[in-house]
Parts: structure tokens; sequence; C-alpha cells
């Protein structure tokens, strides 16, 4: 019955920090500073259900995309966050290298649908590309390293200090 209760417990903490990162795209912040991969990671690691895990962030970015608007190149960025959904599902523990790993993906993957819907078919236009993605790189980093971060230290605070009280 404790067990039971924990359970519901922790899936409303989950969902909850998850919503909060989320809102969180909503709110100004630097392009591609984003809580996506974190809540890619953090929903593969803590859900049982392995569909769910995977369609959780693309809802996630769906509803958000609804907001800030919607354009061919959300079906690489879509593409990207499922590919890190699998990642992390393939990961028996998110660590630094699951994250610094998820983040090179997005960027090679969502890079080369920039390079495809808007840059020459050309090796320039693909070095032109991938140079000037550079300075996003440095911002889809340090947001996936402190989202995760975040998600992950929150819930384990969380769960250590207020579940054993039951």
């Amino acid at each position: 019955m404790i067990e039971m209760k924990n359970l519901q417990k922790e899936t409303v903490v989950i969902i909850s920090l998850i919503i909060l990162a989320l809102a969180s795209r909503l709110l100004p912040h630097p392009p591609n500073f984003a809580p996506i991969t974190g809540i890619a990671l953090f929903a593969a690691s803590k859900f049982s259900n392995k569909l769910f895990a995977v369609l959780l962030p693309l809802i996630c970015l769906f509803i958000t995309d609804l907001v800030l608007g919607l354009s061919w190149i959300n079906l690489f960025v879509y593409g990207a966050f499922g590919m890190i959904s699998l990642i992390g599902l393939g990961s028996s523990k998110v660590k630094l290298h699951t994250i610094l790993f998820s983040s090179v993906v997005f960027f090679i993957w969502t890079n080369l649908g920039v390079w495809l819907l808007h840059y020459p078919l050309t090796i320039e236009g693909l070095l032109s590309c991938f140079t000037l993605a550079i300075p996003f790189f440095t911002n889809t980093l340090a947001g996936d390293l402190l989202y995760t971060a975040v998600l992950f230290f929150t819930f384990s605070t969380i769960k250590s200090t207020f579940f054993k009280l039951v």
C-alpha cells in the first residue's frame, strides 16, 4: 500500500517537474537554451511505459510550438528529440556523456535539416551552415546540461526528503 502511494506521488512529482520545465520554454531565453533534452532524458529514465517516455517530450514540444510557431525545420527538431529519447532509453543511467551525446545528436540532425531547407546543397553550403550554428550549439549544450541536472537533482531531493516520511 505504501509502495503504491509512493509510486503515485513520484508520478505526480515527475509530471509536475516536466510541466515546470516545459513552461520555461515559453519564457524569454537565449536561442536553443531549452528544456526538451532534459525532459526527454528524464522521462526516459523515470517512466516504465517506454512509448509514453518517447512521446511525452514530443507532445511537450508540439504544445509549446503551437504558441511559438511551426515550420518545416520542426520535422528535424522532432526527429532529434525522438533520437534523444531513444538515447535515454538505451542508457542505464543518465550521465554527463549521455547529455553531451544528446546535444551533439541534436546539433548534427537539426543543422542537416537547416542545410537541406535553407542553404545551397553543396559542401560550401554545409560548412557554412554548421559554422554559423556553432554559437547555437553553446546554448544547446548549456541548456541541456542545466535542465537535465535540475530535473534529476530536484526529483532526487524531493524523493529523498519527502518520500521517506511516509
